[in-house]
């Protein structure tokens, strides 16, 4: 097999190769420059690190024989929105009629396996439909990269070079398993793979083989892929007594500032005057529960339970959670939210963000180190500036917010 490095070696060579591996062009766009000699040193690094963590020689060799550097990786990696997506844009993107009926259809049309995988996990049909739909629209497109030579890119880059090695010696085990040829793995630009996109390391922890073929194919087996995600669901603390939470209507003059993430029981929420969508008072449960406004004051609220911390252990997004809450609830046959978002709230930016942290920090409202990024520690400064001002409190950016602020309008 080719020269192996020493495992000390190896975590110098990948370092080195990362610092080298890439130039900074303007306004932070990076301009990949790494070398074909510098990817082949990095891929010997990689290839005994995978043989080190016991993926044969053969599959190591013959898998990195085949692996390219991709600069298109590198751009994906790098390419920040120059937009920030409002609650609406997202929403309306991902819960439409189309995907709503489709996953109907689907309910219907594999019943009796999405049966079985909520009888064994005890996550119900409409949720497993939901994140296959939003994951790859039910299975109609899983990404065209190859994930081997994808992941060699990545992890041979600075930028995140641990988290990416760790997958690309994961991906090799698979490989090594018979789960799939290599030259068949195929999946989005990040690794993420098959009908409900895991990226390796998930799949060796979750995966698992439903349809008794021997093999863990979440691209060709509808079975292992529903059964698969069921288990990753399972394994994050699925209830599958409670649903994942519910839209409800909050009481006039309601304080915003609640929506920070505290968890209170549900009897207090109700206490407040919060009732469900309907107006109807909430159910005499013993649970807690988190509010949610993705949108503000102006756009829906959810009280959300334990099963909206497990959604955003698949994805981090509380769009996505709130998402495949309501598309889960859509496939089961309920409506349309009661108070749809507002497609009127204005779309910031990078650089309108970064110049709104920078001017919370200036004004003593601590937001962190501006990124760009409309995170919880901005937004937690964003109540408390319009606490302050005598705004409602809700941590949206709103136009008088901005104005406020002194954030210069870009459009």
């Amino acid at each position: 097999m080719a020269h192996l490095i020493t495992r000390p070696n190896i975590r110098r060579t990948l370092a080195a190769l990362s610092l080298s591996a890439l130039a900074f062009g303007a306004q932070g766009q990076s301009i990949p420059v790494m070398t074909d000699e510098q990817f082949a040193e990095c891929k010997q690094s990689l290839e005994a690190r995978a043989v080190g963590a016991g993926v044969s020689e053969a599959t190591a060799r013959d898998v990195l024989a085949n692996v390219n550097y991709i600069e298109r990786v590198i751009e994906l990696d790098r390419r920040q929105p120059e937009f920030t997506t409002t609650f609406a844009d997202y929403f309306n993107r991902r819960v439409n009629e189309s995907r709503i009926t489709k996953g109907r259809e689907l309910l219907e049309t594999h019943r009796d396996l999405l049966d079985r995988v909520t009888r064994e996990t005890g996550v119900p049909a409409p949720y497993l439909l939901a994140f296959w739909g939003l994951e790859t629209n039910y299975g109609s497109y899983f990404g065209k990269m190859p994930v081997p030579s994808s992941l060699a890119t990545l992890a041979c880059d600075q930028r995140r070079s641990t988290f990416f090695t760790e997958q690309f010696v994961a991906a090799l085990k698979i490989i090594d398993e018979g789960a799939i040829p290599a030259e068949q793995m195929e999946g989005s630009w990040a690794g993420a793979m098959g009908h409900v996109q895991f990226m390796p390391t998930v799949f060796l922890q979750h995966a698992v083989d439903a349809d008794g073929d021997g093999r863990r194919d979440l691209w060709n087996s509808l079975p292992d892929a529903m059964m698969s995600a069921g288990k990753f669901l399972q394994s994050m603390g699925w209830d599958g007594e409670y649903r994942w939470g519910r839209e409800v209507l909050l009481p006039a003059n309601f304080d915003f500032s609640l929506s920070d993430g505290r968890r209170l029981p549900l009897a207090e929420w109700r206490g407040m005057g919060i009732t469900d969508a309907f107006g109807n008072a909430l159910a005499n449960e013993p649970i807690e529960a988190a509010l949610v406004v993705p949108s503000g004051h102006r756009g829906p609220a959810f009280l959300v339970y334990s099963n909206f911390r497990v959604i955003m252990g698949w994805n981090r997004s509380e769009f996505y959670a709130v998402s495949v809450g309501h598309l889960a609830d859509r496939i089961a046959g309920a409506g349309g939210l009661q108070n749809p978002p507002p497609e009127d709230q204005p779309t910031l930016s990078r650089d309108q963000i970064i110049q709104l942290q920078e001017n919370l920090n200036t004004k003593g409202f601590a937001s962190g180190n501006p990124d760009g990024i409309l995170g919880s520690n901005t937004r937690k400064a964003i109540r408390e500036f319009q606490k302050s001002q005598g705004l409602i409190a809700d941590g949206m950016p709103s136009e008088l917010l901005l104005e406020k602020l002194n954030v210069i309008n870009e459009s």
